[in-house]
């Protein structure tokens, strides 16, 4: 493994992170320092934790604890999601998609969480 960019968790995070910039660049002018800033400061922060986690991961402690805040921004930009659609901002469809993308990348972190040893430097 080069880094955390060839982590599958990383890969999709990412990509999930922008496809909601792409996506909430058509939410209302009204929800720009409210809903849209919020969907995407936890969805990138999900990708953003993976990262320094990996980078910290010869302390497990630390590994650990930031592996626990992505799977914890992933869960928040659910919550955002679901607001997204009910408030007609977010076609069903897209929100299933994002929807599933983030359960996938929650069941990865938490694989990482339960077996934090694979993940450290040999």
């Amino acid at each position: 493994m080069q880094g955390y960019k060839d982590l599958k968790v990383y890969q999709l995070a990412y990509r999930l992170a922008m496809e909601i910039f792409h996506l909430s660049k058509s939410f209302p002018a009204e929800e720009k320092y409210s809903l849209t800033d919020q969907i995407r400061r936890s969805s990138r922060s999900v990708p953003a934790n993976i990262a320094e986690g990996y980078r910290k991961r010869q302390y497990t402690k630390m590994f650990v604890s930031k592996i626990a805040d992505a799977d914890g921004e992933a869960t928040e930009t659910q919550v955002w999601l679901d607001v997204s659609k009910d408030c007609e901002y977010l076609s069903i469809e897209d929100h299933m998609r994002l929807i599933d993308g983030y359960g996938e990348v929650g069941r990865m972190l938490g694989g990482m969480l339960a077996n934090p040893e694979k993940f450290l430097p040999k």
